[in-house]
């Protein structure tokens, strides 16, 4: 069982994904934006965060920089967007980020994805 952080502002995305990780014995936290992100990474200590790209306020980009830069560098955050365009994959890996989903997931390879995450390979569809 991981600690999963999803940062997530579609209400119908957050619930699918975390029906699929707490079936799989996860715990899951959920932030809609990146405001107190750094606050839930310093008191949850997840293992795992799963950030959308497109978010209010500050995008994904700019909140996988403040956690480069922050207290725990080495969390290992996923991007997880419907940004699926030629170059976001690479542009997403090139930022920074440990792995990369498509949104919409496919359900069935999700879990696998996460587990592959989890257990430190860099995770794309």
């Amino acid at each position: 069982m991981a600690k999963i952080l999803i940062v997530e502002d579609n209400d119908d995305n957050m619930k699918l994904f975390r029906t699929i990780l707490t079936l799989r014995q996860h715990e899951v936290i959920e932030r809609t934006d990146g405001e107190r992100l750094q606050e839930s990474l310093d008191h949850e200590r997840p293992d795992l965060v799963l950030m959308d790209i497109q978010l209010p306020g500050q995008d994904g980009f700019a909140l996988l920089e403040s956690i480069r830069s922050s207290t725990v560098p080495d969390c290992r955050v996923v991007a997880l967007t419907a940004h699926a365009m030629a170059g976001d994959r690479e542009r997403a890996l090139q930022a920074g980020f440990d792995g990369y989903i498509t949104k919409p997931i496919d359900i069935r390879a999700f879990p696998h994805q996460i587990e592959r995450a989890l257990a430190g390979e860099t995770v794309t569809d």
